[in-house]
């Protein structure tokens, strides 16, 4: 494949030529960061872990050369914090056994541009070249703005594909902001109940995160934990990890459906449940 930055790059863990590796491909995540997979896809990782009719391809959409350091990595200049991030990016690759680990190198601010069409048109060849069955990515309602540009410029490359090139789901993912506010019928639950060993492993390649001031792993870990603990007030937990995501099927289907519009009907959903229990309380 070619994309718009000579420094984009492809890796295949397991090394199958690339059209091969990609085709296979029926879990798909696109993320801003790198860690942004691990922490927002582990229920996909490790569904396709091991099968032989199931695999996983992660995306990350941006350099991370603007990301937090601290100690061993404070005097990194952003051009090797980059190094070190895509390092850590295809050790989690292999990790989890990823069909294919893409990093398409562009810079926040050609994210966060609207009228960039770079972005869109490499994640619109992604798709076309995986055809996978589910998506994963930010979702709309995350605080972190590159991550809501991510989502943005995903829902603009589904709505160039043809009916028939559609994946049949697109998921909004948990980062940099938890989804339990949401009301349980709009939730995409996603079981982390399984290889918590995986899950810890896959958060801990990315030292330059952990060790440079921020514990994305126990962090990730505690919500997936307090995710399941907090899912059901009146009945015993039911699984040990879960993570949320928000089904952004609709925006795929239908152009005239504004993002802004339709994160806005999971919040009024929500301001309905809350002032409609405490209206039958009272």
């Amino acid at each position: 494949m070619k994309f718009h930055l000579k420094t984009a790059e492809i890796y295949i863990p397991d090394h199958e030529p690339e059209e091969n590796a990609l085709e296979r491909t029926t879990h798909l995540c696109f993320a801003a960061h790198q860690d942004d997979i691990e922490i927002m896809a582990a229920q996909p990782i490790i569904e396709c872990f091991q099968q032989k009719d199931k695999w996983f391809t992660g995306v990350v959409v941006t350099d991370g050369r603007g990301s937090p350091r601290n100690g061993l990595y404070e005097k990194h200049s952003d051009d090797e914090m980059r190094l070190v991030r895509f390092k850590e990016q295809r050790k989690a690759a292999v990790v989890g056994e990823f069909a294919a680990q893409v990093m398409l190198d562009f810079p926040s601010k050609i994210i966060k541009d609207a009228s960039r069409r770079e972005p869109v048109d490499d994640i619109l060849a992604i798709l076309r070249a995986t055809k996978p069955k589910v998506i994963y990515t930010h979702n709309l309602a995350d605080k972190h703005d590159t991550h809501v540009a991510v989502a943005l410029r995903v829902i603009e490359a589904l709505r160039k594909l043809d009916p028939a090139e559609r994946p049949e789901r697109a998921v909004g993912c948990e980062v940099w902001r938890a989804l339990d506010w949401m009301v349980d019928s709009d939730k995409v639950t996603m079981n982390l109940s399984d290889h918590e060993n995986l899950q810890y492993a896959l958060l801990g390649v990315f030292d330059s995160q952990i060790a440079g001031g921020k514990r994305y792993d126990l962090a990730s870990m505690g919500r997936r934990r307090a995710n399941a603990t907090y899912f059901e007030s009146h009945g015993v937990d039911v699984t040990t990890g879960l993570s949320y995501g928000m089904d952004m099927t609709p925006l795929m289907i239908d152009p005239n459906l504004t993002p802004a519009d339709f994160a806005a009907q999971f919040i009024q959903r929500f301001a309905l449940d809350v002032q409609e229990r405490v209206n039958r309380i009272a």
